[in-house]
């Protein structure tokens, strides 16, 4: 079985997608440390003047040593903000009508009360309509023990994991031989962004963005994109 993992993000951006395609089984790493300033409760959009900054407010003063899973939202106000957001940068994209009332479901017709909830929801979204078909857990549901890549390898021991894919910044902190004396191929992703076509032209591409941005501007050529240039199977 070919695993891999990561704590619950906002938005996600396109890489992300790759690496979940690569899996068998991907799962939310929702006991990760919530980190401030990082993606776990913002993401950028395209707009006339570049990228936006979208961040959900959360209740994290204090308790930055909080696990992902119990890091709560702020209010409600954002949302609103958002989907107009959203909305006024997307709405002559060739896709819009495609997928601004399932996202406008997900913004308005909701209540979250955990930034985990609100990630989850997006994240398997995002995924039927890239027809992404994997297993998906929650960490919080096993109880994986160690710190950092021992944690990682308890994770593969329990699920009975062969091989785990590490974003690329798992090179930092991945003990290769640990893995290897359990017999777990270890593989990192290396992802080349590919470019497509972008609403907003005057300021050449922009990468990095979430998915939403893809979606709306390239439909059901989508997944293909994301894969296109990159790993296929590992």
């Amino acid at each position: 079985m070919i695993l891999t993992a990561h704590q619950p993000v906002y938005l996600p951006w396109i890489g992300l997608f790759h690496k979940i395609a690569l899996a068998d089984c991907f799962c939310i790493f929702d006991i990760a440390q919530y980190q401030k300033n990082d993606f776990n409760n913002r993401n950028k959009i395209k707009t006339a003047d570049g990228s936006l900054l979208l961040t959900v407010p959360v209740n994290a003063k204090g308790r930055f040593n909080d696990q992902i899973k119990n890091t709560k939202i702020a209010n409600d106000q954002w949302k609103r903000q958002h989907f107009k957001a959203i909305y006024l940068n997307y709405k002559k994209t060739p896709f819009f009508k495609k997928y601004i009332e399932e996202l406008e479901d997900i913004y308005m017709g909701k209540e979250y009360e955990y930034l985990v909830d609100l990630n989850t929801t997006m994240l398997i979204y995002f995924l039927e309509k890239l027809d992404i078909n994997v297993k998906i857990i929650k960490a919080s549901d096993y109880s994986f023990e160690g710190g950092k890549s021992d944690l990682v390898l308890d994770m593969c021991k329990k699920l009975r994991a062969k091989q785990i894919i590490f974003g690329e910044n798992g090179k930092h902190y991945v003990d290769i031989n640990s893995f290897k004396k359990d017999n777990i191929k270890v593989i990192f992703q290396d992802y080349s962004h590919p470019e497509y076509k972008q609403w907003f032209q005057k300021d050449g591409f922009v990468s990095h963005l979430s998915v939403i941005d893809l979606l709306f501007n390239e439909g059901n050529r989508s997944k293909d994109i994301i894969m296109s240039g990159n790993l296929q199977k590992v």
